[in-house]
């Protein structure tokens, strides 16, 4: 059973309802252990683990979103991304403000540095998550 947020849509119309989609779940889990393994054991792999982590924390969020939030793909990825820029704006206002995050967890998943080349890496992994999805979606309709 789903329930539907906000006020209720003609069927013409995408709504935004809570959901439990098991494949999102799980794509969501090995993401997250494997952002957990580039965070531990991948700390000296430089950009590997910055960037390219960086792209895959987008995808990650896209895919916690799309386990519990059953919306259009596109708003979904939208706010998995603006979630990635909000990150960034947050070590940005923390360096003018000179606001320190004392915890090494939350420091290492949030970042304490802003950079521009993270901002790259939020839009690629946007990217990366639409074209995944079309992909795949083609992909389901050529067996059906």
């Amino acid at each position: 059973m789903s329930r539907t947020l906000g006020p209720a849509s003609p069927p013409d119309q995408a709504r935004i309802a809570w959901r439990f989609d098991l494949a999102s779940f799980i794509w969501a889990v090995v993401l997250f252990v494997l952002l957990a393994l580039l965070a531990t054991v991948g700390a000296r792999l430089g950009l590997l683990r910055s960037f390219f982590g960086d792209v895959l924390a987008v995808i990650w969020v896209y895919a916690g979103f799309k386990a519990f939030i059953r919306a259009r793909n596109w708003w979904l990825a939208c706010a998995a991304w603006m979630i990635g820029l909000l990150v960034e704006l947050v070590q940005y206002l923390s360096t003018v403000f000179h606001v320190r995050i004392e915890n090494p967890i939350v420091r290492v998943v949030l970042g304490s540095t802003p950079d521009w080349w993270d901002v790259l890496a939020y839009t690629l992994g946007f990217v990366a998550v639409l074209v995944i999805d079309a992909w795949w979606t083609g992909r389901r309709r050529g067996r059906a």
